[in-house]
C-alpha cells in the first residue's frame, strides 16, 4: 500500500509545483484562530488525494481541508489523517519548504506515513515496523552528538522555545517549515524539535511514524507519553520531539 500511497502524495504535489509556478495563487483566509492562509493549491491537492485514496481503500478520510467530527470519528479504528499542504506560509513565501503529509492512524497512533516535499524532491516515508527512507534510501538517527543540534518553525516560533534551547544549552538551532522539521529529525540533521504553541494532528502524523522508525519519538509535555491522534480536539499539545536516547523536561 505504501507505494500507492507515495503516488498519490507525488500526484498532489505535481499540482502544487504547478501552482507554485505561477505567478499568482488565489488566497483566501481561513476562519480560524490564527487566520491562516487557505490558497487553490490547498484545495486541489485535497481533492486529488481524497480521490486517490478512496481507490487505494475503504477507510474514511480525515483532512485538515475536509475534517470530521467527533462523534463520526471518535471510533474509528483506522483512517486516514492528511494535510494536502502543510506550511502554506511557506508556499506563499516561495522557500520551497511546504510538505504534502498523508498518513493512516490506526488504534490512535500512526501505522503508515508519506511526507512529500515536491520542490525540494524530497520524498520521506514510514511504515511501522518496516523502517524509514528518504528517496529509497534508508534513514535512522543514529546520532550521538554531545553539543545538540536543534530546530524551530520558520513562522511560528514562541518565547518559550527560545527558552527551552538556552535552559538546555543548544546554541545551534536550524530552521525549516512544515514536517521537514520532523523528517529532519528522523535523517539525523537534527537531535531535538521543541514544538511550544499549536499543531494540530494532521500536521505532525505522517512525519511522527517517519520519525519513530528513525529511532526518534515525540513526547506530549502534558502526558510525558508519545503523541495520540483522534482526540477530540484534533489540536496537539505542545510536544518535543527527539532521539530515543534523550530525556527533556519542561
Amino acid at each position: 500500500m505504501i507505494e500507492k500511497v507515495r503516488n498519490i502524495a507525488q500526484q498532489a504535489g505535481d499540482r502544487i509545483l504547478q501552482l507554485y509556478q505561477q505567478d499568482h495563487v488565489p488566497t483566501e483566509t481561513k476562519d480560524d484562530a490564527q487566520h491562516s492562509p487557505l490558497t487553490q493549491a490547498d484545495l486541489e491537492a485535497n481533492e486529488i488525494i481524497i480521490q486517490g485514496l478512496q481507490k487505494v481503500s475503504s477507510f474514511p478520510i480525515v483532512t485538515e481541508e475536509s475534517p470530521m467530527g467527533y462523534a463520526s470519528r471518535k471510533d474509528l479504528k483506522k483512517f486516514w489523517l492528511v494535510d494536502p499542504l502543510d506550511g502554506t506560509k511557506d508556499f506563499l513565501a516561495k522557500n520551497g519548504e511546504f510538505t504534502v503529509n498523508i498518513a493512516l492512524i490506526e488504534e490512535n497512533r500512526p501505522v503508515l506515513g508519506v511526507v512529500l516535499a515536491p520542490a525540494l524532491e524530497l520524498m520521506y516515508w514510514a511504515e511501522k515496523g518496516q523502517g524509514a527512507y528518504k528517496n529509497g534510501e534508508s534513514i535512522t538517527n543514529d546520532s550521538k552528538r554531545i553539543q545538540l543540534v536543534g530546530s524551530d518553525s520558520r513562522f511560528h516560533s514562541t518565547e518559550m522555545t527560545k527558552d527551552f534551547f538556552k535552559k538546555h544549552n543548544i546554541e545551534t538551532v536550524k530552521r525549516y517549515g512544515s514536517a521537514l522539521k520532523l523528517c529532519k529529525l528522523a535523517e539525523g540533521e537534527i537531535d531535538v524539535y521543541p514544538r511550544l504553541n499549536g499543531t494540530m494532528e494532521w500536521d505532525t502524523a505522517a512525519a511522527h511514524i517517519i520519525a519513530n522508525e528513525a529511532h526518534c519519538k515525540l513526547v506530549d509535555y502534558v502526558t510525558g507519553q508519545e503523541l495520540a491522534y483522534n482526540k477530540e480536539n484534533m489540536l496537539n499539545n505542545y510536544f518535543v520531539a527527539s532521539r530515543n536516547d534523550l530525556n527533556f523536561n519542561a
